[in-house]
């Protein structure tokens, strides 16, 4: 054998012996991916979670399938989520009330929201809008924010709340109104926005401080009456409506939402950003990004240490809320 050909033979064999590149390790995506939604179908986290999951599919060549798993104010199909393989196969649209609120609000949970997740990115923020029944608001003489106060004043109990489940930032900001207010509502928790926002329309609920995005095609179809967002500021998508603060008379008051991809804790880094890179471009791509700020939704891509630290202070600032309102979940 001449020598040329034998160190070639040499080579090609300690090639074949080194470890194979890290991509031909770990073809991830090569089957489905779940992105959990903690709540029922119809609801803002529902409505971002399909919207962005066509994006996804298309950026990694893989069906991203979305799957609702609600129950506990979110707590069910997070819960579901962390316990699953960190292998990039099980994403959670977690919430403010998955991930900052239900901590305080909730005596045991069932997962830790910081150690067993990999928060990949904020996906959007939303404020919320307080909504009527239009009916029943025309039968109790309310217009606006004032108006509503007056009534639950001199009918304590009378008025009953819906939301899409305890926990929830839509649960919050009610009892936060209620508190700041000083009256009293019936809260009626449900699985999602959706089952809420259809006896809300029904007429079986009186009111709700539901996501914009869930409510706005009520409001423009004239199905719910809107008296004012819970944002620091008017919402873009609807600036005839004032906020609550400016409203008044409550002023200070700001409960909004956000929703964001999360992944099992140890999912691995190069997965994590990847999909963050791909999240990021496909809410700045002009179809998606206008269509999010046009029902409400402020789209972010945020980097996974950004939304770390985001969790950080809004699970501090929602321990707060939850201790000031008395809320409380057995």
């Amino acid at each position: 054998m001449s020598l040329p050909l034998r160190r070639r033979l040499l080579a090609a064999t300690a090639a074949a012996l080194l470890p194979l590149p890290l991509f031909a390790q770990t073809a991830w995506p090569s089957k489905p991916v779940r992105i959990v939604v903690p709540f029922a179908a119809g609801g803002t986290t529902d409505i971002l979670a399909r919207a962005l999951a066509p994006e996804l599919s298309k950026a990694f060549g893989q069906p991203f399938i979305i799957e609702n798993k609600p129950g506990a104010g979110g707590n069910v199909g997070a819960d579901n989520v962390a316990k699953s393989a960190p292998d990039g196969y099980s994403l959670l649209m977690g919430t403010v009330g998955t991930h900052a609120i239900n901590p305080a609000l909730y005596p045991k949970m069932p997962y830790d929201h910081v150690k067993d997740f990999a928060p990949v990115t904020l996906v959007a923020g939303v404020p919320n809008v307080l909504v009527m029944n239009p009916a029943k608001a025309d039968a109790y003489g309310i217009k606006s924010v004032p108006d509503l106060v007056r009534y639950a004043k001199a009918n304590p109990g009378k008025l009953n709340m819906a939301s899409s489940g305890n926990g929830t930032s839509i649960h919050l900001s009610g009892e936060l109104f209620k508190t700041m207010t000083g009256t009293f509502m019936v809260h009626f928790p449900y699985r999602g926005s959706g089952p809420a926002l259809l006896d809300l329309i029904g007429g079986n609920m009186d009111l709700m401080f539901d996501n914009l995005p869930s409510a706005m095609p009520q409001i423009k179809a004239g199905k719910l009456k809107a008296l004012a967002v819970t944002s620091a500021e008017r919402s873009a998508a609807v600036p005839e409506l004032p906020t609550i603060a400016e409203a008044g008379p409550v002023k200070g008051f700001e409960a909004s939402s956000w929703f964001g991809l999360l992944a099992p804790a140890g999912t691995p880094a190069d997965i994590v950003s990847r999909l963050q890179q791909e999240t990021a471009k496909a809410l700045g791509a002009p179809a998606l990004k206008e269509r999010l700020l046009s029902q409400g939704a402020i789209p972010s891509g945020m980097s996974p240490a950004d939304f770390t630290k985001l969790i950080t202070a809004e699970t501090k600032k929602w321990a707060e809320v939850v201790k000031a309102s008395g809320a409380k979940v057995d």
